[in-house]
């Protein structure tokens, strides 16, 4: 596990490419056989990933937890980017074909991860928050999720977002989760861009092809700073912060929040003639 402490606005502005690279990217979330966690205290959000190949993976409580087992006090979110798995909570055993997302609620105890196909892993990708009560579990496939579109070919923005755990979707505790897929010709996600100063958030960006790159936008609306993020990265986004960004080619990103409320539409937008 890799532990982030919180950012303010004053230490980023004196942090290098290097430095911002350490403290707000994620450059290895999935390795073959292991299950791999960083540990943000922007809202005490872990966010990791699973990829069985061969043997099951099991969700264990780290020793940073302090408590018995994974999910005595959080919620998780796992989306499946990878090829066809299973979860099994508790002993009972889900489906997730690619793009299906999985909540687990406070108190689940055993929780196992395994691909159907070793050849074609599945890659679990898991989004964890504190949880003061216990939700169901709940599969919802890419259909389950009322899949809606965004933007425009004209800004180069045209893109279909899919709300899994949210106000109207899957319940949870305090967790939000979802995905978009950017449609042919479009670059530009989360444009015009937006802050949420109650809730921090999280992206994690997959179908980039190799060789190609995400170009992420972060920082103060008046002092924004980029990344560059491979396939398989993800970025941490302080609540002071935007988070959009640009790819060399398409690309499809897991968007996860956690925070104040789980309200889909709560965000504060920034025209884009006010960006710096």
């Amino acid at each position: 596990m890799d532990i982030r402490h919180a950012c303010s606005q004053a230490e980023m502005a004196q942090l290098n490419t290097s430095g911002l690279r350490r403290q707000f990217l994620i450059e290895q979330v999935f390795e073959p056989g292991h299950v791999h966690w960083t540990y943000s205290h922007y809202d005490r959000v872990m966010i990791g990933g699973a990829q069985p190949v061969g043997e099951s993976l099991h969700l264990a409580a780290h020793e940073n937890l302090r408590s018995g087992y994974f999910l005595e006090r959080r919620e998780i979110g796992i989306l499946n980017v990878g090829g066809h798995g299973t979860v099994t909570a508790d002993g009972k055993v889900w489906e997730l074909a690619p793009q299906s997302c999985l909540y687990l609620g406070k108190g689940v105890q055993n929780v196992q991860f395994d691909s159907r196909d070793a050849s074609l892993p599945a890659l679990f990708y898991l989004l964890s928050a504190p949880a003061h009560q216990a939700y169901p579990a709940t599969l919802y496939t890419r259909e389950d999720a009322s899949p809606m579109t965004a933007g425009s070919a004209e800004t180069s923005n045209l893109r279909t977002i899919s709300k899994y755990i949210h106000a109207d979707g899957i319940q949870s505790c305090q967790l939000v989760m979802g995905l978009t897929t950017l449609h042919t010709g479009s670059v530009w996600n989360t444009m015009p861009a937006h802050v949420h100063d109650r809730r921090m958030e999280a992206y994690f960006y997959f179908g980039v092809p190799a060789g190609q790159q995400v170009l992420h936008l972060m920082g103060p609306p008046q002092e924004t700073r980029s990344l560059w993020i491979q396939n398989h990265q993800a970025v941490i986004s302080p609540p002071w912060s935007i988070h959009s960004g640009c790819g060399t080619s398409g690309y499809s990103f897991i968007w996860g929040m956690a925070g104040e409320n789980k309200d889909y539409t709560d965000m504060d937008p920034i025209a884009i003639a006010d960006l710096r």
